[in-house]
């Protein structure tokens, strides 16, 4: 199993809500307000009068074998409008309850 940590604009959140459970991940929880900048590219996300959008976060408990075929998608959905902002972390998960 592993933690699936993916911050992205606001714009993104149905989209990624509606992507996980249709590549077998049903579970996640969300920030909803964010704020960042990306540490190479895109805009940032302050929610000030200079730079008005926000961010969200989510994590997401994904088994092994469905990590790539998700990151593909949100990979894709990051090409297609690379100026929002999305990215995505992997993490290894040790134990649950």
């Amino acid at each position: 199993m592993k933690a699936l940590f993916i911050a992205f604009d606001q714009a993104y959140y149905e989209h990624i809500v509606e992507l996980l459970p249709q590549l077998g991940s049903r579970g996640f929880t969300a920030w909803q307000e964010v704020q960042g900048r990306g540490s190479k590219t895109g805009e940032p996300h302050y929610g000030t009068h200079a730079w008005p959008s926000l961010a969200s976060a989510m994590m997401a408990m994904v088994e092994d074998d469905h990590v790539d075929s998700i990151l593909q998608h949100l990979h894709e959905m990051d090409l297609a409008t690379p100026k929002l902002g999305l990215r995505a972390w992997v993490l290894p998960v040790e134990r649950t309850i």
